[in-house]
């Protein structure tokens, strides 16, 4: 977990506790990007003593999150006191949730006011007198949780930054819906997933894999004790962590509405999950039919079977359970995605849903199709129109348990979301891959998405995520940003993809065809040198990120790309040098280099995705229609006899 946390600068130490030398001074990077950031002041050192001011009772996780930043920064001893000294004699860090007398005068004292939305938090240091004062005061326990989070990414070097930054989410529900069909995730990489979406400010795991037995196909069966306990490890971290994990039961395949038993195993299966920890519940009602029932009972109880008695039945058996929720004093309310999840045009489905489901049952909705090639606010709109409330966005990337994304990795930057999004949503969720590790540079920007939609920028989030996957390194992080690249293209269900394939590689691609093409050799060779540059990166990136990426598991899940993309880029390389032997006049040369090339595009192209790694199989893609067809084209492009 503690490696996962590492979002973007490493963490190092200080000696003494007086302001730095005033020299030009940097904002360091926050991610995901706060609402409100600025420097006010030179960089502080914290001193081989530090003194921690607690208002109230702080969480486990939050302290030692703060213990942990300020021990790899260098500091020796952490003392504990309180109050605060009038005059200061060494650095203090003072630490609070709510409105406490003692952090509204720490606050002051900074010249900054407590937060006041749900989950914010206010961080801010100040060199005064003989030390120096740093104040994380949260809204509530999550607010000063995700303060915590902010001081590991700006104390940097020996320092922090004199600052005041004043930051909340935009939207209140942030996270990721483990809701794939295939392979599902194992206990290790839910409760490393976790950890890392604490380290986002993410507030929300739910879990609802498609093959998961006694989720769905057996949904009426209880847990094996095992299993359970199991389960339990991983809410267990959650909850530490301040990451709400939502358990999701799918009971639609089979589900009798209208019979007693089938409610109370619903009841049964919540309750023993309770007994683990979950406070918060979900019932899935996407991917079945609806046109027929289960039983001949909900034909005597709804009528005949149709889209406005589906709807109409579902809502009697959410209510009830949405029922059983507040009489529990669970967390939050009811979540369900109904089975018309996508789209916003009218339907007696959600006609009568609308007009029958209990108003704090929150509603899933994937956008204007099942995988969109965007959002608008106009779309959110007429979906919150359409289900009677704001809904909660299931958005299905970088999943990829569908034919379009067969031999394919999504690590294309979140795009296409309109900011504003946040005024008709209830939250973000990602469906992300099988791939639980390869999947994260896309959760990256979703849930920095969903914290600060208006103030969002996918290509700086793009290469933070390449960053934090190389652990500050930046050559790993160089050759991450190359093989995202050939790992760009997004697809939908139909044939238009929503992000195109390899844009960096394609503009440098297409620059040689146009130099090749324009009769100009210095411009030819000149755009051949920059290909065979690329070739190179191409061929280097994979040993860079075998040697060099920090988060467990993605070497192992990403092995086939990797070995494929270096093939691939030593035939780029190949071919490169061909066309220059061709405009030297050597045909024979060229001839056997392109040859050699055809021959490692050939073995690129042969190799498969990992046997049960994803539901669909497939010859493993690396920037398809842009390296291919080139490496296929290129003995075309110059023509001179053999010699």
């Amino acid at each position: 977990m503690r490696k996962s946390r590492r979002l973007s600068l490493a963490l190092s130490a200080t000696l003494f506790a007086f302001a730095v030398p005033a020299t030009a001074q940097t904002l360091p990077a926050i991610f995901p990007a706060p609402v409100s950031a600025r420097l006010t002041g030179g960089d502080i050192a914290l001193g081989k003593t530090v003194v921690l001011v607690q208002a109230g009772a702080t969480d486990a996780e939050t302290e030692a999150l703060v213990r942990s930043v300020l021990t790899a920064a260098g500091v020796a001893q952490i003392r504990t006191a309180s109050p605060i000294p009038t005059r200061l004699d060494a650095t203090y860090v003072v630490l609070g949730a709510g409105d406490a007398p003692l952090i509204r005068g720490a606050l002051a004292r900074t010249g900054t006011v407590a937060p006041t939305h749900d989950e914010g938090y206010v961080l801010t240091s100040i060199a005064a007198d003989d030390g120096a004062l740093i104040v994380l005061a949260g809204k509530d326990a999550d607010g000063l949780f995700h303060a915590a989070q902010t001081l590991r990414q700006v104390v940097t070097g020996r320092e922090i930054p004199s600052l005041s930054i004043a930051d909340y989410p935009a939207m209140p529900v942030r996270g990721t819906i483990e809701g794939f069909y295939g392979k599902h995730w194992s206990m290790a990489e839910r409760i490393s997933h976790i950890g890392f979406l604490a380290g986002l400010k993410a507030n929300t795991y739910i879990y609802s894999p498609k093959d998961e037995p006694f989720a769905r196909d057996r949904w009426r069966e209880d847990y094996p004790a095992e299993t359970l306990k199991d389960l339990g490890t991983v809410v267990d971290a959650a909850n530490r962590q301040h990451i709400n994990f939502v358990y999701a039961i799918s009971p639609g395949p089979s589900i009798c509405y209208s019979d007693p038993a089938d409610l109370e195993a619903i009841r049964r299966k919540f309750k023993a999950l309770r007994g683990i920890g979950v406070h918060s519940f979900y019932v899935a009602l996407d991917d079945i039919e609806y046109t027929k029932w289960n039983c001949a009972g909900d034909e005597a109880a709804f009528g005949a079977p149709g889209e406005q008695a589906a709807a109409t039945a579902q809502a009697k058996l959410l209510n009830a359970v949405e029922a059983d929720l507040v009489a529990a004093g669970d967390r939050g309310s009811l979540t369900m995605v109904p089975t018309e999840y996508y789209n916003t045009t009218e339907s007696p489905y959600k006609a009568a849903l609308r007009a029958n489901l209990d108003p704090r049952v929150v509603v899933q909705w994937t956008g204007t199709d099942v995988v969109p090639s965007s959002i608008s606010v106009k779309d959110a709109r007429n979906a919150t129109r359409a289900f009677g409330r704001k809904t909660l966005l299931w958005d299905n990337y970088p999943v990829n348990d569908y034919r379009e994304s067969a031999g394919r990795l999504l690590m294309a930057p979140y795009e296409h979301r309109e900011g504003g999004l946040s005024q008709e949503l209830s939250g973000i969720v990602s469906n992300p891959m099988n791939q639980e590790a390869a999947s994260r540079p896309a959760v990256m920007g979703i849930v920095a998405f969903a914290w600060n939609d208006t103030g969002y920028d996918a290509a700086l989030t793009w290469r933070a995520a390449a960053r934090y996957m190389a652990n500050g390194d930046p050559r790993v992080t160089a050759a991450l940003l190359t093989f995202f690249d050939t790992q760009h293209l997004a697809p939908t269900f139909g044939g238009q993809p929503w992000q195109p394939q390899a844009p960096h590689l394609k503009a440098v691609i297409d620059h040689a065809r146009e130099a090749l093409a324009s009769g100009d050799a210095a411009a030819r060779r000149d755009a051949l040198k920059a290909l065979s540059r690329a070739a190179d990166d191409l061929a280097a990136a994979p040993d860079l990120i075998r040697a060099g990426v920090t988060v467990p598991g993605f070497v192992d899940e990403a092995r086939p790309w990797l070995d494929a993309t270096q093939l691939w880029g030593r035939s780029l390389k190949l071919t490169a040098s061909g066309l220059d032997a061709a405009l030297d006049g050597h045909g024979g040369t060229a001839t056997r280099l392109f040859a050699e090339a055809g021959g490692l595009a050939a073995q690129a192209a042969a190799i498969h995705s990992i046997p049960g790694a994803v539901r669909v199989d497939g010859p493993i893609k690396v920037a398809d229609g842009v390296l291919d067809s080139f490496i296929q084209d290129a003995p075309g492009l110059v023509y001179v006899a053999k010699n």
